[in-house]
């Protein structure tokens, strides 16, 4: 007979592993990773952890009530094929992030995958001067002009403005790595014309393409 909801709830309340669920409701892994799914669509499950750590699913029996708006990695997952593992539960408590500063906040990271899967909101960009605002706030404008350039090389992306990128080329920056120590071997001439180090190589930006 099939559990209802509330008998899985009851079974898994609190901190769990994949693992540790697998084992409490006596299924497959590839079963509980779908549970798992079926339950945060339904408001009952909260994630942390990921990349270097385990992922740890809070799970409660009343429905998780989220304060504020849609965070960094919400947004990003939203709008990427590349999906990101969330390090925390970042959320905005009095406003909604926008397309633009989540970019700028995503180069800031100097974080490899977040600032992958961060490309495809170039495709989203509204506004080029509030772009421009941001990564200056972020100290990222000369990475952001790079980065474009990186992704209109691989996927579809809106045109910036010729002020806009006029602008950002003349700037110069004393950091000239997005991810530290990493360096491109596909794109030498957008590093050369931004003097920027681009992280990635074309067959890393293949999976925004998916």
């Amino acid at each position: 007979m099939k559990e209802s909801i509330n008998d899985v709830l009851k079974k898994l309340e609190g901190l769990n592993t994949i693992d540790m669920i697998q084992k409490k409701l006596k299924v497959s892994r590839k079963t509980a990773i779908k549970k798992v799914h079926e339950l945060r669509k339904r408001g009952y499950v909260e994630t942390s952890g990921g990349r270097q750590q385990p992922r740890i699913y809070r799970i409660a029996r009343i429905k998780i009530k989220k304060i504020g708006y849609p965070g960094l990695y919400d947004i990003i997952n939203d709008n990427s094929p590349v999906k990101l593992a969330k390090p925390y539960e970042h959320r905005i408590i009095n406003k909604r992030l926008s397309i633009e500063e989540a970019l700028a906040r995503a180069v800031k990271t100097e974080d490899y995958r977040t600032i992958l899967a961060s490309l495809s909101l170039f495709n989203k960009i509204k506004n080029w001067s509030r772009l421009y605002q941001y990564a200056k706030q972020n100290k990222v404008r000369k990475k952001i002009g790079a980065l474009y350039d990186v992704a209109r090389a691989t996927i579809r992306v809106k045109k910036m403005n010729e002020k806009t990128r006029d602008l950002l080329l003349t700037l110069k920056e004393k950091n000239k790595y997005i991810v530290k120590d990493l360096k491109s071997k596909d794109f030498k001439d957008i590093e050369k014309k931004w003097k920027i180090y681009i992280p990635f190589n074309k067959a890393d930006l293949m999976r925004l393409k998916e």
